[in-house]
């Protein structure tokens, strides 16, 4: 039997969302203090001894993309290429069993909240000193931070709480210590994010205290833009409302997972509110913040949705003309409540939906993009590609949102820096500026 040798240089896959790269981020920092090198997202096998894939296991296509890269690693390693496959996260915490019978060729399955055992399986130490530290994997100016884990709502659609467990709050002090360690170390903007953010502190302080968090984050001096992602809509404290227009640096920006407007519908996903009391909350947020960008998410192809149902969720989108909207296809997942019922609805007619409703969304984009040509703002400089240096406003969180392509002349603004620029032209997801 060979004996296991200790891996020198380990390859880290993180796939899904931010709030996966942040538990590959606490990973990597736990690795690097055991001494292990560290590769991230590797582009090549011959430049590691191991790989680690931490899966996403949320829909279809994330389990999808999550299996064909276990598969991709595992023939690596049965032509010598490296010599271990590790798999975390989501798929693995929800299919263990089915994929220790699928792919055998992988060395070692571990869940969500798995970290010390992955470090001690590894042969190395878990450092106790080093909790909520990360190795940051965005451009050293923005990081995201996890203020909870876990969700306690009952979508019927949704498999995160059976992966993720209940919604168990960070304490305010460890949250606000983590953001004043990233801003020390050169981190501008921090993205809040959570299964669900407005449930904050109910479990730990018996209240909503999303408010009093982002109010503490604002005092970190040097934290120039705070931004909120997964505000769930029922529930929604309308105090943060207040303190996201009173504080400067709380960008003018709210993510706001809807789903759909259709009342039945609504009603069958277990989201705990109306079509009328998402519009009122809309309004009531547009209007206690001028100018505030409202991004959010919709399902189409939800069972049994019909085509009425579908007309009312696309006239929806028309008339509230959101600033930034992704749409899912349904995704038919086992152990949901939805599960039972009847997945009616073609996948070629999934699609189609999905088309139709983002088809609208990229020319409401370009009409609000229009309004912008003219305007003086500020942005933050992400990269340089080519005559091009990329930013983005408030109004735009890392690679989900509009980017501004500012020309340079020959003149490369540095990543991580401010700047007022000038909009010269729109495109639908893109605006082009001259620097100010």
């Amino acid at each position: 039997m060979k004996t296991k040798s200790k891996p020198h240089r380990i390859g880290l896959v993180s796939l899904g969302c931010a709030k996966n790269l942040v538990d590959s981020e606490l990973l990597m920092k736990q690795l690097e203090a055991n001494n292990y090198e560290i590769v991230f997202d590797p582009v090549n096998t011959a430049d590691i001894d191991t790989a680690i894939i931490n899966t996403c296991g949320f829909i279809n296509d994330a389990k999808q993309e999550s299996i064909d890269t276990i598969l991709q690693y595992v023939g690596a390693k049965q032509h010598n290429k490296i010599g271990r496959v590790y798999v975390m996260g989501c798929l693995s915490e929800r299919y263990t069993s089915k994929l220790q019978l699928e792919i055998p060729e992988v060395d070692a399955f571990f869940g969500v909240n798995d970290l010390r055992k992955i470090i001690n399986h590894i042969g190395g130490t878990y450092k106790s000193q080093l909790l909520g530290e990360r190795k940051l994997t965005t451009p050293s100016h923005y990081a995201y931070l996890k203020i909870a884990e876990g969700c306690d709502r009952k979508c019927s659609f949704c498999a995160i709480p059976m992966i993720r467990g209940k919604h168990v709050s960070r304490p305010m002090e460890e949250i606000v210590s983590e953001a004043s360690r990233l801003v020390q170390a050169g981190v501008k903007e921090i993205n809040i994010i959570s299964q669900d953010t407005t449930y904050y502190g109910l479990d730990l302080y018996k209240k909503r205290r999303l408010p009093e968090l982002l109010d503490s984050l604002a005092d970190i001096e040097g934290l120039e833009w705070i931004r909120l992602h997964y505000t769930y809509p029922d529930g929604f404290p309308p105090e943060l409302l207040d303190v996201v227009r009173s504080r400067s640096n709380i960008c003018n920006y709210i993510d706001i997972p809807l789903q759909h407007i259709s009342d039945r519908i609504l009603k069958s996903m277990h989201r705990g509110m109306d079509g009328a009391g998402i519009r009122k909350l809309v309004d009531s947020i547009r209007e206690a913040i001028p100018g505030v960008a409202i991004r959010t998410t919709l399902i189409a192809g939800y069972p049994g949705e019909t085509e009425k149902e579908f007309r009312e969720l696309r006239d929806f989108i028309e008339e509230y003309r959101f600033d930034r909207l992704g749409v899912f296809s349904y995704s038919h997942e086992e152990d949901t409540r939805a599960f039972k019922l009847r997945d009616s609805i073609s996948e070629k007619r999934k699609t189609e939906r999905v088309d139709e409703l983002m088809s609208l969304q990229e020319s409401i984009s370009h009409s609000l993009n229009q309004d912008k040509v003219g305007q003086i703002i500020k942005v933050l400089v992400d990269r340089c590609e080519g005559e091009f240096d990329i930013a983005r406003s408030e109004h735009d969180s890392p690679e989900v949102d509009n980017e501004v392509l500012i020309h340079n002349r020959g003149k490369v603004l540095i990543p991580g820096s401010f700047c007022n620029v000038k909009i010269n032209r729109a495109e639908s997801f893109d605006l082009y500026a001259e620097l100010q």
